[in-house]
């Protein structure tokens, strides 16, 4: 795949919406954005942002929690219905509903500021990047590795850190690399928390091909605004029982600044 120059986002055309009443935003889900049969729950979450994005007085969101009821269905019809909680000098709060057939799919709350505005203090306590092999070092992902059809991958330039990125040949649950996507368009704090859950499970390196891997809930914690080029990121689970597992991630961007942080309970589900 080649990188192509900027140009019309697909990744805004995507995901845009358009009000037709009071709190309520319409659009369309694309299947470019699949794993599998079922849009990806970070685009799904993508979508419900550009509608609170142009609910709300502040610009970036800081802070999200997503639970998945139930997968989107691709080239269908969307609400997203939002209400503003509270609006204030530095932060704004919403509660969001994406909505087809009549049923919710994904309930977010979300935290909106203006990341470029200091809140406080000017002490700074944060996590370096690891040193990890350069991009074009790095396995690009597809659908192959992973035993399921990737539309998305021709969407986001998913590089896999060469240790992580064959299935069931480490003895820990870890997967590292780098994404960017492909049609040229720069991260901002609007991508980033589809970023955090576009990557394989963690699981993979560990248990192998296990089928799909469903998010229950997802939180991200969105730290400033990202600089242009490549994201670094880096994602664990140390907590696996019983089919649910938690996984703890991070991205880092082209300057090694962290710029955000997830983590999410999933299902590992047996292969079918």
């Amino acid at each position: 795949m080649n990188y192509k120059d900027p140009g019309v986002s697909q990744f805004d055309t995507d995901t845009q919406v358009t009000q037709t009443a009071d709190n309520i935003w319409r659009g369309t889900l694309s299947r470019e954005w699949n794993i599998g049969n079922n849009p990806n729950g970070g685009y799904l979450l993508s979508c419900v942002l550009s509608a609170l994005k142009r609910s709300l007085p502040h610009p970036d969101p800081m802070t999200l929690t997503t639970h998945y009821l139930r997968p989107g269905t691709a080239d269908e019809p969307f609400e997203v219905h939002v209400e503003v909680l509270r609006t204030g000098r530095t932060l704004s709060t919403a509660r969001a509903s994406l909505i087809q057939g009549g049923k919710a799919r994904l309930e977010v709350l979300a935290g909106f500021a203006d990341l470029q505005i200091s809140a406080g203090i000017d002490t700074v306590l944060t996590i370096p990047a690891p040193a990890i092999p350069p991009p074009e070092v790095c396995i690009q992902r597809h659908g192959e590795t992973q035993g399921v059809e990737l539309p998305i991958a021709n969407r986001l330039d998913v590089r896999l850190h060469p240790d992580f990125a064959v299935a069931g040949s480490t003895n820990v649950a870890k997967v590292a690399g780098w994404i960017r996507f492909l049609d040229g368009r720069e991260p901002d704090t609007g991508s980033l928390p589809l970023f955090t859950d576009t990557f394989p499970p963690s699981t993979f390196s560990l248990l192998g091909v296990v089928g799909w891997v469903p998010t229950i809930e997802l939180t991200v914690h969105v730290r400033c605004r990202p600089a242009p080029g490549w994201i670094q990121a880096e994602f664990s689970t140390e907590d696996l029982q019983q089919g649910r597992m938690i996984e703890s991630g991070r991205l880092w961007d082209s300057t090694g600044q962290l710029v955000a942080q997830s983590r999410q309970i999933g299902l590992v589900m047996q292969q079918s």
